[in-house]
């Protein structure tokens, strides 16, 4: 579940790899063959895609050897971590909510995924089922009850 977000961090390096070292250099080639160069609109729009490309591409070489990095084992077992679910029932909504608890890059609020340094993944990390988190928002201070916890451990890959 949590290294989902690994699958499609090397789908997208692939896919960055393939635009920089194939489509890319085409691009260039086309806009080259259209003439003066210090005038040529596609050629500049071509270079400057290029550059993003690459220092995108870095960011993400970067943070994939820093996600593969992670060593499970130093992952603690029973409490809210990186890679846990947790249900929790929000006393100020009066509702119960389940979180999973990611990297930044892999936050969805939508589907319930919070990133590990946010205020609620802040507030949930270190707890313990039956533990109350607490963490401040623009309209006052938010409780949840952890009602179940399942730890990276404790999920099928």
């Amino acid at each position: 579940m949590v290294f989902d977000f690994v699958e499609r961090l090397e789908e997208e390096v692939r896919k960055l790899e393939y635009e920089l070292k194939h489509e890319l250099p085409k691009e260039i080639q086309r806009a080259r063959e259209l003439g003066d160069l210090s005038e040529n609109a596609e050629y500049a729009a071509a270079k400057e895609r290029q550059d993003y490309v690459g220092a995108l591409l870095a960011k993400k070489k970067k943070r994939l050897a820093d996600m593969r990095m992670i060593d499970l084992t130093k992952i603690p077992r029973g409490i809210v971590a990186f890679g846990s679910v947790v249900l929790v029932y929000d006393i100020n909504l009066d509702k119960k909510v389940e979180y999973f608890l990611v990297a930044s890059e892999d936050t969805d609020a939508a589907k319930g995924r919070v990133s590990i340094t946010s205020p609620i993944g802040r507030a949930l990390m270190g707890k313990v089922e039956g533990d109350v988190a607490e963490f401040p928002t623009p309209g006052g201070v938010r409780e949840m009850e952890i009602l179940k916890l399942t730890t990276i451990h404790d999920q099928k890959t």
